[in-house]
């Protein structure tokens, strides 16, 4: 398998990484206090290694990945749960709500509130 899937990555390691790189982020991604250096140690890298193969993979850093994932995985809570945004963002590994909905507005254009209203209509 040496040719590029659709996620453009090339070789068997190379998808074999990415596999066992978003399992980690999938559990660990609600422990606020999960580092990138945690993240490197898990799957046998130094934090530079993590962010050059990440980064050369992905197009993303390992941080920027994590938080994208915690983004996701909160999207998903809101359109499915009744907890609060607060809740959520405690929930998918953001330490402070303010922080999670700058970050989810930026990464969706539109604030956690207003994607629960949208889920959610009264």
């Amino acid at each position: 398998g040496g040719r590029p899937d659709r996620t453009g990555v090339s070789s068997d390691p190379d998808r074999d990484f990415l596999g066992r790189l978003r399992s980690k982020i999938e559990e660990n991604m609600s422990n606020p206090a999960f580092s990138v250096e945690e993240l490197g140690e898990s799957i046998g890298l130094s934090r530079a290694q993590l962010y050059r193969k990440t980064k050369s993979l992905t197009s993303y850093s390992p941080n920027e990945l994590l938080r994208i994932t915690r983004l996701k995985k909160a999207a998903a809570m809101l359109s499915s749960s009744d907890l609060t945004v607060a809740e959520i963002a405690y929930k998918s590994g953001f330490n402070s709500p303010a922080y999670f909905a700058r970050c989810y507005r930026e990464y969706f254009g539109i604030s956690p509130a207003d994607s629960q209203k949208q889920a959610r209509p009264s």
